[in-house]
């Protein structure tokens, strides 16, 4: 997929911006789109955000994450938590 401004490698660009989002729905499973790299989160609704990071295999918790926060960490799973949570891609 091309993406407007990026050119040669994009793996090899820094993931600065978003390009993309997805509406995150259900929890425990894989986030799709991050089989090979993670995504960042944007959470509408927090409190405690339950994910999986893009280089563990645990699950780690965010606590007392505020109402319409962009979280800048890489994540494949979310678990559970919060609300109206948009995956960035």
């Amino acid at each position: 997929m091309a993406i407007a401004g990026l050119s040669g490698n994009e793996m090899a660009q820094p993931r600065v911006f978003a390009h993309d989002a997805v509406s995150i729905s259900g929890s425990g499973t894989q986030i799709a789109g991050t089989e090979n790299r993670g995504c960042c989160l944007y959470v509408g609704t927090g409190g405690s955000i339950v994910v999986r990071m893009e280089g563990s295999s645990t699950n780690i918790t965010f606590t007392n994450v505020p109402n319409g926060t962009f979280m800048p960490v890489l994540v494949t799973h979310y678990i559970s938590g919060g609300s109206d949570v948009l995956a960035l891609f």
